[in-house]
């Protein structure tokens, strides 16, 4: 078993992925744009900063993307005030990590106030001992470096940490920061390049943590 547990937070700690995908699409028609359904999957994991205003001006050029941006996280964070659910098998693997004695992190694109926000709400904060926000990190997902940043500040090296991602952005970084890539998909499945770039796809936590345990991983 490694000694590092990297968690990303929407759509694998959080059933919020939903939240984001539908208010990228609901914001598209108040900028005045047809919606397109490429956008969730092609943005799904990039820092909330220049990465998905490029991604965004790919899809819709003639919008003010940093205004895009702001109306989907008002969007999001209003829905997520309203009802924020864990994934399933959340508890369990971090009950599982913990008693194993494994560090903990989480490193998602979202900034930390917000993560430390989701995680007091939820009472999973005493879980982690590292934090690590897309506003810690110069280039975001699907660059390595808030993996990097969170291996590091574990004092454990990326290839004794499990990263464990929904997002084809966040399995790429995963990968590419030497972790062990685990993807548990929420709205994509995974495609041929990402399932070469996984050390293993489950279809939510608790199975996950079995392999885990069975020492598959």
């Amino acid at each position: 078993m490694k000694r590092g547990a990297i968690f990303d937070m929407d759509g694998t700690l959080f059933d919020t992925e939903k939240l984001y995908r539908q208010a990228w699409l609901d914001v598209a028609t108040e900028f005045g744009e047809e919606k397109n359904y490429d956008l969730p999957t092609a943005i799904s994991g990039s820092n909330l900063g220049e990465e998905s205003f490029k991604v965004i001006r790919r899809f819709y050029p003639n919008i003010d993307a940093e205004a895009y941006l702001a109306r989907v996280l008002v969007e999001v964070r209003a829905a997520a005030e309203r009802n924020l659910e864990l994934m399933a098998g959340v508890e369990e693997i971090l009950e599982f990590f913990r008693a194993a004695n494994v560090k903990m992190s989480v490193a998602s694109s979202a900034p930390v106030a917000v993560i430390e926000k989701n995680l007091a709400r939820s009472n999973l904060r005493g879980y982690f001992e590292v934090v690590v926000g897309g506003d810690k990190v110069r280039r975001g997902k699907p660059a390595p470096d808030i993996f990097l940043l969170a291996a590091e500040e574990l004092k454990l090296e990326p290839s004794d940490c499990y990263v464990f991602e929904d997002s084809f952005n966040g399995i790429r970084s995963g990968s590419a920061a030497g972790c062990a890539a685990i993807m548990i998909p929420d709205t994509v499945q995974p495609t041929d390049e990402i399932k070469k770039l996984c050390a293993a796809i489950f279809p939510n936590l608790i199975e996950a943590r079995r392999a885990i345990e069975r020492g598959e991983i």
